[in-house]
């Protein structure tokens, strides 16, 4: 019996302090005033050329060109809610030449919209990596949604002769940071 009483008082208690919590109004125009600021990494472009590669049939070849398509811009969401990009780029240079890459981006026209290079030194026995980041924000990230193609040419500078059998690689690897706004 003393156990029934003390289960009902129990059973009293727990049941008061659910009927007496606080409530509030629920504002459902919350949600209106919901920003997200998403934030997205991803690889963009890689390439490890051989020394050996910069000659073919005997003859050095100073100039080398490649033009990815990078048509991701026409999608309204990229347009709309991108906020800021930054393009981050690095190149390790174990040949004992120098280089400049040059990045041309290009608008549907095939018409520039940006440019930017950087300069890679030669090989010198010690670790050689060179890093660039480009940021684009406001009108600079304007132009890089008309993008849709960036040429890369990679151009090498005179230096001690390379041939079939040099030794060493100019490795490049990049990755892309876009920032969204999302109301």
């Amino acid at each position: 019996m003393k156990i029934r009483a003390i289960h009902s008082i129990f059973t009293i208690v727990i049941l008061n302090l659910f009927l007496s919590s606080c409530a509030s109004d629920l504002d459902y125009n919350q949600v209106n005033d919901l920003r997200l600021e998403p934030v997205i990494i991803s690889n963009f472009a890689y390439f490890d050329a051989q020394a050996n590669e910069f000659v073919n049939g005997g003859v050095e070849q100073n100039v080398f060109f490649d033009a990815p398509t990078v048509d991701v811009f026409s999608e309204n969401f990229f347009t709309d809610k991108l906020n800021k990009v930054d393009l981050f780029f690095e190149v390790n240079n174990t040949i004992n030449r120098s280089y400049r890459v040059d990045l041309i981006f290009l608008d549907r026209n095939n018409q520039p919209v940006h440019f930017s290079n950087f300069f890679i030194p030669a090989y010198s026995g010690t670790e050689n990596v060179v890093r660039k980041t480009e940021i684009f924000q406001n009108a600079a990230l304007n132009l890089l949604k008309r993008t849709t193609k960036i040429n890369f040419t990679l151009i090498m500078f005179p230096g001690p002769p390379l041939s079939e059998s040099s030794v060493g690689s100019l490795k490049l690897r990049s990755g892309v940071t876009a920032y969204f706004v999302v109301e």
